[in-house]
């Protein structure tokens, strides 16, 4: 066989291999419809909704029908057209937002036509998000309201100074009032950019807050508090805060793994041993 044959068949073979969704694990394929024009469109559509090693999309511009295929364990179709929706483009669950849309490039600007007549906008409910019919969409003239995240960090701040004081009972109760305002944010009212984050972190957000809430003693709600912590963390750099905000870590917790907390505070006062050690600790980060 001519060696440049034999050459082009394993170059061929290595591509099939590096982008098979086989490599997905616990692989589930599904077809959508998402709406877009050219080239251009699938380029981004693609883009978007891809993840490596997590998910791919493969969109077609004729019938304007995408082939998903996912890993399910790590995400879902919803997740996958939210990251495309924020890119500009609708599909039959999730209207891209106004701003986004209206920056695609003149030859990817898709007829909209009734989509944008019958009016939806995307609300939140135990962190899934779903249309709703008869509010309205989120437009320039709607604004953005990045301040609705302040009663979150208020809340979450209440909640560590609970654990700081040892008082179980109250962390059960700021837990629970942190839940409920995790479900008051309107998705749609937020900056692209932190609607992005806040899409990646509402359900271990949630479901930290949930452990929390359910702990039997204020032991167990310590051991929700790091990853919760991280998923504030992940929020506040992308959201900010109107005053400095400091990252403290505490170096003995979980068997000397460590964990980080967030406080108002530069004085250190750890809320995983309260007052058993609560100097222990220092100040690794400030987020302004």
């Amino acid at each position: 066989m001519n060696s440049s044959i034999k050459i082009g068949m394993a170059i061929v073979a290595l591509l099939s291999v590096t982008y098979s969704p086989a490599q997905i694990k616990n692989a589930l394929t599904e077809n959508v419809k998402i709406y877009g024009n050219c080239a251009m469109c699938e380029t981004t559509i693609e883009k978007a909704g891809t993840l490596k090693g997590i998910a791919k999309v493969d969109w077609d511009k004729d019938t304007k029908m995408a082939l998903i295929t996912y890993d399910q364990e790590k995400t879902d179709q919803g997740e996958i057209l939210k990251r495309i929706a924020l890119a500009g483009y609708d599909s039959e669950q999730f209207l891209a937002p106004t701003q986004a849309y209206e920056k695609l490039p003149a030859c990817c600007r898709y007829e909209r036509g009734a989509k944008t007549e019958t009016v939806r906008t995307e609300t939140m409910d135990h962190g899934t998000m779903h249309a709703e019919h008869g509010s309205s969409v989120n437009t320039p003239e709607n604004g953005q309201d990045e301040n609705q995240l302040d009663p979150i960090f208020d809340s979450y701040f209440s909640l560590k100074d609970a654990l700081v004081r040892s008082d179980g009972p109250s962390g059960t109760t700021q837990a629970a009032a942190l839940l409920s305002v995790i479900k008051e944010v309107k998705m749609e009212k937020l900056s692209p950019e932190t609607h992005m984050i806040w899409m990646k972190v509402l359900k271990g957000l949630t479901s930290s807050v949930e452990q929390i809430r359910s702990a039997k003693d204020v032991g167990q709600q310590r051991n929700h508090f790091g990853a919760l912590s991280d998923h504030m963390l992940q929020l506040l750099k992308v959201a900010g805060q109107a005053t400095p905000t400091y990252v403290q870590h505490c170096p003995m917790y979980n068997d000397g793994e460590g964990a980080n907390w967030l406080s108002k505070e530069r004085t250190v006062k750890n809320p995983y041993y309260g007052a058993q050690m609560l100097s222990c600790g220092k100040t690794v980060e400030t987020v302004q």
